[in-house]
């Protein structure tokens, strides 16, 4: 912990009381987990709020977290149900639901050391998934009467699967870059018990149509994703969520 980290942080809580005030880390190796380091350290303010539903999970992380015994009372404390409960994800999604802010001090404040044995691996993939699922559910479907599913692949669909019946129900089609995705017209719901089974289209992302939930790792193309959501001039937020 850098000497300054304390009062630099205790500064940002006078100023934002109902937030969870974080700091920019550096890593220790150097070079673990590059991309989910860099994504912590260059969010934009407003997008410390937009994504909060990607699988990294609270846009400040929990080593860095700063905040009033008064408000960690008030949104209740950690699930100390032991080994396997992502307890930091949980008190941070019950935090947004209170209407809590998050705030990042944007100096390097904190050195952050990987091992594998910290105990966040304890925690199921599976889990976090479906805290997740329910989460953007209760946040950001339940206010959109439809939605496209970026992605038409693997983790797309995984989400289509995962989704309640209703909010299945609300998606319009899925879009993709991928020429034999689209090709292939439409995804059919395989495991529903509907007759016939649902079908949903396949689109191209140019012709889809918005708000989306998009199921496309940042950072991972080369700039071509994050570049073809720039050409279509949307608001982070109202137009889009960013899942995956």
């Amino acid at each position: 912990m850098m000497p300054q980290r304390v009062r630099l942080q205790h500064e940002a809580a006078i100023q934002h009381p109902n937030s969870i005030i974080g700091c920019q880390v550096r890593r220790e190796p150097l070079d673990s987990t590059e991309r989910y380091t860099r994504w912590i350290n260059n969010l934009k303010p407003g997008q410390l709020l937009t994504q909060v539903f990607t699988s990294h999970g609270p846009t400040v992380i929990m080593p860095t977290w700063f905040c009033s015994r008064e408000w960690f009372c008030h949104v209740g404390k950690f699930d100390e149900g032991g080994k396997g409960i992502p307890e930091d994800l949980l008190f941070f999604y019950e935090h947004i639901r209170k209407g809590g802010g998050v705030f990042r001090v944007d100096q390097c404040l904190l050195q952050y050391r990987y091992h594998p044995q910290a105990a966040t691996h304890s925690v199921l993939e599976g889990t976090i998934w479906n805290h997740r699922v329910r989460f953007l559910e209760d946040r950001a479907l339940k206010h959109w009467a439809s939605f496209t599913i970026w992605n038409a692949g693997k983790q797309g669909r995984k989400l289509y699967r995962s989704l309640s019946p209703a909010n299945q129900k609300k998606v319009a089609a899925f879009c993709d870059v991928d020429e034999n995705k689209i090709a292939k017209g439409f995804y059919t719901y395989q495991e529903s018990k509907e007759r016939p089974k649902p079908q949903i289209p396949i689109q191209h992302f140019r012709d889809a149509t918005p708000p989306f939930i998009i199921c496309v790792k940042l950072d991972l193309t080369g700039g071509a994703f994050e570049e073809n959501l720039t050409t279509l001039d949307l608001k982070e937020g109202l137009d889009y969520h960013h899942f995956n």
